[in-house]
């Protein structure tokens, strides 16, 4: 039987045609374009809920993808399963001229690229990726020596001094469509086909206004507000493009620019240490003596815990998959600093919930929250979180939305009082690092 010689694009993180740079080399270099995504099961598979807003979110996107293309007389085929066994059977569907992808950072997928990279290269099949999630990327913004930036601020004055306007112009990905492989429409499974229920997700379109964006330095830090763009999610999954973002970002408002430098700034922190994953990027704040009290943790997760600004951004992320970054914060430092619980269980719970889960910026936010990664809030800085309600929710607009007990005699009492949690937090603080620096010392002096 002869096969049809198609090109594979691979969408992973990048669910839009318009300005998709893999996407792009595939149609203007090799054509006959045949559009593939991959639900993998090594990732469903780890999720608990069965009505998790992101399978349904990239359901939709896939479904919205599929149906453009097939107003251009293509299609994009979807799978279900072990990635490596799927293009097992792509190769005897198929006689592959090239493939295509874009660059994921995160340390499953290049474990996963390099199996399939390897099963590809064994049948004579080049497979390229490019960048695409992102301005810079890996090692492309580091220090005069070669070394990578640990503290932000350097490192933004860097990727702003390498920055020219043409790394923002979009890739003409949709401008080249008649390179795709034509097709009849192809079937895709339905979210119950993958396990999964629908949800009640709601979700901004994929582009903001420009007057937000002027106005966000304003407006970012109220979460009683409509202040900031949303765009986190559409970002996580490429359904935005971060060249528009940012090209709006440098025109429009430095501080929202600054936000996506942030995203970057943690990308590449993942990319040169690895090992924040699972543990602490400072190494001496892994000597902390976390509590274990399943109790408080319970109260946190269910917003629960009697200051009103934190059960509120828990109740908002429980109901919704979001949570607005100011109240991220607050919630962060209000496990780590006031219950003493470990970030890697706050950590886990975010990559639970969150809508806009992405990897660096989690355990960025966590590690900055609980002190042990880079440039992060030192130890004994420890959010009041009433005084960042009166400042950043006076109206208490964002808390009557979400806690709507509060007031009444039904409310929670706190968990813990703020200023004897405070003090204990820089007690065990100071003592785990005063005892790794001695550690330290006695080390050095036997050398």
């Amino acid at each position: 039987m002869n096969k049809s010689k198609v090109t594979i694009h691979w969408f992973r993180r990048d669910l839009r045609i318009f300005d998709n740079h893999g996407l792009l080399r595939a149609l203007k270099e090799h054509g006959h374009v045949l559009p593939l995504f991959i639900f993998d099961t090594a990732i469903l598979e780890r999720l608990e809920n069965r009505s998790d807003r992101r399978v349904d979110f990239i359901h939709r996107a896939i479904t919205g993808l599929k149906a453009e293309l097939e107003t251009r007389g293509s299609s994009i085929r979807v799978e279900h399963g072990d990635p490596l066994e799927v293009w097992k059977r792509l190769l005897e569907t198929y006689d592959i001229q090239a493939v295509t992808a874009n660059h994921d950072h995160e340390p499953y997928a290049l474990d996963r690229d390099n199996t399939i990279s390897d099963l590809l290269k064994s049948n004579g099949i080049p497979f390229r990726s490019f960048k695409d999630i992102s301005i810079f990327e890996r090692g492309e913004v580091v220090k005069d020596d070669g070394g990578p930036y640990t503290v932000f601020t350097p490192y933004a004055r860097k990727w702003r001094a390498q920055f020219l306007p043409i790394m923002v112009e979009p890739f003409a990905s949709s401008e080249n469509l008649d390179a795709l492989w034509k097709t009849e429409a192809l079937r895709m499974p339905s979210l119950q086909d993958l396990g999964f229920l629908p949800t009640d997700l709601r979700i901004p379109p994929p582009e903001v206004g420009s007057q937000l964006i002027s106005n966000y330095h304003l407006t970012r830090n109220f979460p009683g507000l409509e202040g900031t763009s949303r765009m986190s999610v559409h970002l996580r999954f490429g359904t935005v493009s971060p060249r528009a973002l940012m090209k709006q970002g440098i025109a429009l408002n430095g501080a929202f620019a600054n936000e996506l430098i942030w995203r970057e700034f943690y990308m590449q922190v993942l990319w040169h240490f690895p090992h924040v994953v699972d543990r602490a990027f400072k190494p001496a704040y892994d000597r902390i003596p976390w509590q274990v009290n399943e109790d408080h943790f319970t109260s946190w997760c269910e917003g629960r815990t009697g200051y009103p600004l934190v059960d509120a951004g828990m109740r908002e992320l429980n109901t919704t998959g979001h949570m607005h970054n100011r109240v991220r914060m607050v919630v962060s430092s209000f496990l780590t600093k006031h219950l003493l619980l470990d970030w890697r269980w706050g950590e886990a719970y975010f990559a639970e919930q969150l809508l806009d889960f992405e990897l660096s910026s989690n355990n960025g936010g966590w590690q900055w929250a609980s002190s042990s990664g880079c440039d992060a809030a030192p130890y004994f800085r420890v959010f009041n979180p009433t005084l960042q309600l009166e400042k950043f929710d006076p109206e208490l607009t964002y808390v009557k939305r979400w806690v709507e007990e509060y007031g009444t005699p039904n409310y929670s009492r706190p968990i813990v009082v703020h200023d004897v949690a405070r003090k204990r937090a820089i007690e065990t603080y100071k003592m785990a690092l005063d005892s790794a620096r001695r550690t330290t010392d006695k080390q050095t002096q036997l050398f």
